[in-house]
């Protein structure tokens, strides 16, 4: 992996179909990849195209959330916040109402509860597609990343996410992870995944990718973009490179507020794009854009989800990228700030965009669309030229020919033993120890027996799996130890901090699980009153790398990263901390000094082995 140490270092580097009959009998067979082009399918879509009533394109442009477990018979509350957000009752209604060309899965709006049930979701809303007059399927995507961001929890199998897998560096059990993970959600009717994430982290404080990209060296994450995007679309669904162009290097969360990114031309050559042209190379089904200004890309100043210079300039002219063009949930503040719910679509469709994700208020957003093609702002030729795209990569899914999933698929997919075994074996080769002074680990039985597990316990991305320290101390359980679990927060109070200090007593070593620590965090002063009981401290820093800068001079006997809190993440740390198996990782993002950020306390590559 190439030696890139730190975000100032690389900021300098650069700064010198189924035909319109009507029976809807017609399919076109399935292409190589969405935005491969064949005559005869073309043709085909074409003349599906041309059958639609305006209000059916448009309704095509749009991939909306919906509330309910089911397309037709939803729970009550469900429909409730149907009727509140959407003004319709249920999944099929928001389709016959809006010709919606895709739907977006959340596990918060119930879409997610468990495998046959998503299928079932899946396959009823097809069926609803299916009844409308153009026999159009659907586009379900969801967010499935893996690591921290992860919307179909267990049984199906959870995988390391993107900066884990920078930590292993190979790109074969990256494929392999993507693979995995597209194969379970093909299964499920599942088949535009908004993964994987091409931002290239330079910047530690970033608040929104972290550890959802690859690391901080932009070959690096390049490569691993290119062999996630052959795993996804070997399985059989569409992958997502997201947020063009380029989200890496922000302190302000675009869900929150309007980032402004300020390379230079050429440090957006050097550090953004690398990734980007590798998924295009590989023949990327979907890029996602950013809600972010580039001004070195666009004085106007303009969002990037709504700029014509960066979606049709840059990525469509200079980039050549003709596949499908999403925009980020219009519902972020990101893309809200400067102009309003029924501008933006509008101007996202003038930038260079084909699909609209996830607008606060569809009727708002769909009638502008409307109002914008029968005034003449949008010509018609423009939408249809997105819809051909989208029904491109429809029919390279093979989705006009059969888009139901079967019970049986899921049962002999999701969750496998195959699949289980192998998240756990690449979680392994991604663990990172970072340092170990006085050579403690790995923790031996019959020295360090009785162990002690506290700390930070997040919520599981998908709600199905720890609190993380319950899963550490069970892990370290099944690997023949004793250990106990006392949950002290991400903000422990004293009250806590002294709880955890009394039941170290006692104790052959304590394992703390952190979680983003800063210079005046309450997990700093925990991990400092456990140390002073003379207890060897071992820290697992479950999110982001960078807590071992600010627990540096406690006297931790040993610290390791883990990159994300879910179960296969933890278990392949409780294994390695055990000496069961080697710590293989290093770091894919250099950790500066806590004291001293110009200076780099663990370089890229840094990390340890036994």
């Amino acid at each position: 992996m190439p030696h890139r140490t730190s975000r100032r270092t690389l900021l300098t580097a650069t700064a010198a179909v189924t035909a319109a009959a009507a029976t809807g009998a017609l399919t076109p067979p399935a292409v190589a990849s969405a935005h491969s082009t064949n005559a005869s399918i073309d043709r085909r879509l074409r003349r599906i195209i041309a059958g639609m009533s305006l209000e059916e394109k448009v309704g095509q442009l749009f991939v909306m959330r919906v509330y309910g477990h089911s397309a037709t018979d939803p729970d009550q509350a469900d429909i409730d916040a149907n009727l509140k957000e959407i003004g319709v009752r249920t999944a099929a209604e928001l389709i016959s109402t809006y010709h919606v060309g895709g739907i977006i899965y959340f596990t918060w709006a119930h879409n997610t509860r468990d495998p046959h049930q998503i299928a079932d979701l899946s396959n009823g809303l097809q069926r609803a597609a299916l009844a409308e007059r153009h026999r159009v399927p659907l586009l379900v995507s969801t967010d499935q990343e893996h690591g921290i961001v992860c919307r179909v929890g267990e049984p199906a199998t959870l995988l390391p996410g993107a900066m884990a897998l920078g930590a292993g560096g190979s790109r074969s059990d990256t494929r392999r992870a993507a693979w995995i993970a597209g194969t379970e959600l093909a299964a499920l009717g599942i088949n535009q995944n908004y993964a994987p994430d091409a931002d290239v982290n330079v910047n530690p404080a970033n608040p929104v990718i972290g550890v959802r990209s690859f690391g901080s060296d932009p070959d690096a994450v390049a490569d691993l973009i290119a062999a996630q995007v052959k795993g996804y679309q070997g399985a059989g669904i569409a992958s997502t490179a997201k947020h063009f162009p380029g989200h890496g290097d922000t302190n302000t969360d675009s869900h929150t507020g309007l980032p402004v990114i300020n390379h230079t031309r050429a440090q957006w050559e050097e550090l953004d794009a690398p990734p980007f042209r590798a998924a295009i190379r590989a023949r990327i089904d979907s890029i996602m854009t950013a809600h972010i200004v580039v001004p070195a890309l666009d004085p106007s100043e303009d969002p990037a989800t709504l700029s014509r210079p960066i979606l049709t300039g840059i990525l469509r002219e200079e980039l050549g990228y003709d596949g499908v063009v999403v925009t980020d949930s219009l519902g972020m503040e990101g893309v809200r700030t400067k102009y309003g719910d029924d501008r933006v679509p509008v101007l996202a469709l003038l930038a260079g965009v084909d699909q609209l994700l996830n607008p606060p208020n569809l009727s708002v957003a769909w009638n502008a669309v409307l109002e914008a093609v029968r005034s003449g702002e949008i010509s018609e030729a423009r939408i249809e030229e997105s819809i051909l795209r989208i029904l491109r990569l429809k029919s390279g899914l093979d989705l006009f020919r059969d888009p139901f999933v079967s019970h049986r698929g899921v049962e002999r997919t999701v969750g496998s033993r195959a699949h289980r075994a192998a998240a756990d074996r690449i979680a392994e080769r991604t663990t990172t120890l970072l340092a170990d002074p006085g050579s403690l680990l790995p923790l031996s039985r019959r020295t360090h027996r009785n162990l002690l597990v506290v700390g930070a316990d997040p919520a599981s991305p998908s709600g199905t799996t720890g609190p993380p320290t319950g899963t550490l101390a069970h892990a370290f359980g099944e690997l023949g130890f004793r250990a106990r679990a006392l949950s002290t927060g991400t903000a422990p109070n004293q009250a806590k901090i002294d709880e955890a200090v009394a039941a170290a007593e006692g104790k052959d070593a304590v394992v703390v699980a952190t979680y983003n620590v800063t210079a005046s965090s309450s997990q700093r002063t925990l991990v400092t009153a456990l140390v002073a009981t003379g207890v060897p401290v071992v820290t697992v820093a479950i999110r982001n790398p960078y807590d071992v800068a600010h627990l540096t001079g406690t006297g931790v006997a040993a610290s390791l990263a883990a990159y994300s809190w879910t179960d296969v993440e933890l278990r392949a740390a409780a294994r390695v901390i055990a000496g069961r198996a080697e710590p293989e990782g290093t770091l894919p993002v250099p950790v500066q000094r806590a004291d001293d950020p110009t200076q780099v306390l663990y370089p890229v590559g840094h990390g340890l082995s036994y």
